[in-house]
């Protein structure tokens, strides 16, 4: 992990620990993100009573923590493992996998310009954590925003090899809503109509649609957008032209949005 926190954690702060040494009453661990060491009680293992601490942590073991208490006199820092919901590990599991993508873009820009990855990640994170509360925040935006880069004063050659790399490494964020059409026509070739009613819809924004049959006179159709207003104007024209065209075929169209 190459961003390294300064100083000492918050207390109640979740930090991501390596297990370095498990005895009989305590387990000590690693902070990561701060290179720091710190102390699991055999209470704050897991709830209940514990008959051998191994059943829970061994040597190497990655955990999720809480800090309990910081004695900045001593540098000592109490953590609990017991006191972590699911939630909270996914949370903060997530938030280390995006460091971990961040480190590997900026490792790639990198190799591209000839850089040490460290030098290279030090001197845009400097630039970029002004601004934002972590590294991976930004290129996401990037990914939507390639203008965004110019605000930092990055040299021309990094700014240029970090959006070409950000294209291909982080797809921008996206929303979907779905449901299925139901079409219906009883015209000797309606099987043409409802082919052509379907060729219609899709075409009112080939890019965010996506149609496929479902059985029984039914087509899935899944729209994605950036946001869900997007999604939503989308997904109205699509059924107007879907629902209106059967009509003046004389048909039936029916939407049924798909239930969360």
């Amino acid at each position: 992990m190459l961003y390294k926190k300064q100083g000492y954690p918050q207390e109640d702060e979740l930090v991501l620990c390596t297990v370095t040494s498990v005895q009989h009453h305590s387990v000590f661990a690693n902070l990561d993100e701060y290179g720091k060491t710190g102390m699991i009680h055999i209470s704050e293992v897991s709830p209940g009573r514990i008959r051998n601490i191994r059943d829970y942590v061994k040597e190497g073991k990655v955990v999720v923590c809480k800090v309990l208490r910081v004695y900045l006199e001593r540098g000592n820092i109490d953590l609990s493992l017991r006191r972590v919901t699911e939630t909270q590990k996914r949370a903060k599991i997530n938030q280390i996998k995006q460091m971990q993508k961040a480190e590997k873009i900026v490792e790639h820009v990198a190799k591209r310009l000839g850089k040490k990855t460290e030098d290279l990640y030090d001197f845009i994170s400097k630039k970029i954590l002004l601004k934002y509360a972590n590294l991976y925040a930004f290129l996401e935006d990037l990914s939507e925003n390639e203008s965004l880069v110019r605000a930092f004063e990055l040299p021309a050659d990094v700014a240029l090899a970090l959006v070409e790399t950000v294209k291909t490494r982080i797809k921008p964020s996206e929303v979907q809503i779905s449901g299925k059409l139901s079409l219906a026509s009883f015209e000797g070739n309606g099987i043409e109509i409802v082919k052509k009613v379907l060729i219609e819809t899709r075409n009112t924004d080939i890019d965010r649609i996506t149609m496929s049959y479902a059985g029984g006179g039914k087509y899935n159709l899944v729209v994605k957008a950036p946001d869900y207003k997007t999604a939503e104007r989308i997904l109205g024209k699509a059924i107007e032209t879907a629902v209106e065209g059967m009509q003046k075929k004389g048909g039936i169209g029916e939407f049924f949005r798909d239930e969360k």
